[in-house]
């Protein structure tokens, strides 16, 4: 086994943020899982190759031959989805694959992705499937996981960040904040007041191992204000939504696709977004959600990178 210091070389504790054994080996998936569907945003279609990979390399995408790292350092600013780019190309729509990834600890895999439409386009989108991280989850499931090794055949420690101070970012309302804690535990808010069926709602868990994820959180789908549809389609965006992979919320007729998989759906689905969106601290096989107690209110995927880039920053 590779002790951590190997690992610890690329992931530097900081006055913020502190590098710990989890006690637990990187692993990765036993075989390649391979899925194709439509993406919410582009309306087109793609598909989805998850292959093992070698403990130390982390988790990255690989698009037209250019390998683009599941990290902050490639988040571009773009609405309603997190995007990563490099060197002109782009794959959009990460956050609900990553969740799934980094909740069910697979910690290393090259994530292959291209589009089933053109070969002419620099951007891709992951599939929507039916708007939550289910179907990812299955299929990590179906395949199961192994102890990843490196070059040399040898396992490596699994790190996770401590958070060793408060933490908190904001943009008028809007909040993520974190305290150190010796468990994970995500307490989320959402406040939709003009729309009485989803209203203010509250989602708190301690996230103990991946059955509290898979049990809680993955299947939650993401949701969209029904009066709100077209003015998103003129701005170029759900051109593959549907009430196939998303509820859909009026402001005066209630949920138009029930039923709900839980009464908070919308707000357990954001926090499996911010799971997908703090993945992006990983390094080299490390976890990416922090060990810390995370509030959010009103937040969404900018929000969540903020959060990250603090997290992230050196000193």
């Amino acid at each position: 086994m590779t002790l951590a210091g190997g690992i610890k070389s690329a992931v530097k504790s900081t006055s913020l943020i502190s590098w710990k054994t989890t006690g637990k080996l990187q692993k990765t998936v036993t075989n390649y899982i391979q899925k194709t569907g439509l993406g919410v945003h582009s309306g087109k279609l793609s598909t989805v190759k998850i292959h093992p990979e070698l403990a130390g390399r982390g988790r990255y995408f690989e698009f037209k031959s250019n390998i683009i790292r599941a990290s902050i350092d490639y988040v571009k600013e773009s609405p309603l989805c997190t995007t990563l780019c490099k060197d002109g190309y782009s794959v959009r729509t990460i956050e609900h694959l990553l969740s799934a990834l980094e909740a069910s600890g697979v910690d290393n895999c090259r994530i292959e992705i291209q589009s089933c439409d053109s070969d002419d386009d620099a951007s891709v989108e992951v599939p929507i499937f039916d708007g939550s991280a289910r179907e990812w989850m299955e299929a990590i499931r179906q395949v199961g996981l192994m102890v990843a090794k490196d070059g040399g055949g040898k396992s490596c420690e699994k790190l996770a960040p401590f958070l060793n101070e408060p933490v908190f970012v904001s943009k008028n309302d809007s909040f993520v904040a974190a305290f150190p804690s010796q468990k994970t535990k995500i307490r989320y808010g959402i406040d939709f007041s003009k729309i009485p069926a989803i209203g203010c709602q509250w989602f708190c868990s301690t996230f103990a191992d991946d059955r509290i994820y898979d049990n809680l959180i993955a299947s939650s789908r993401t949701f969209c204000v029904y009066e709100e549809v077209e003015k998103l389609r003129n701005a170029g965006l759900i051109s593959g939504g549907s009430a196939e992979n998303a509820i859909i919320c009026s402001a005066s007729r209630g949920w138009l696709n029930p039923p709900l998989r839980f009464d908070d759906e919308p707000c357990r689905h954001k926090v499996l977004d911010l799971i997908g969106d703090v993945s992006l601290l990983a390094r080299s096989g490390s976890q990416g959600l922090p060990v810390a107690h995370i509030f959010a209110y009103k937040g969404g995927h900018s929000l969540h990178a903020e959060f990250v880039r603090q997290l992230n920053r050196t000193e």
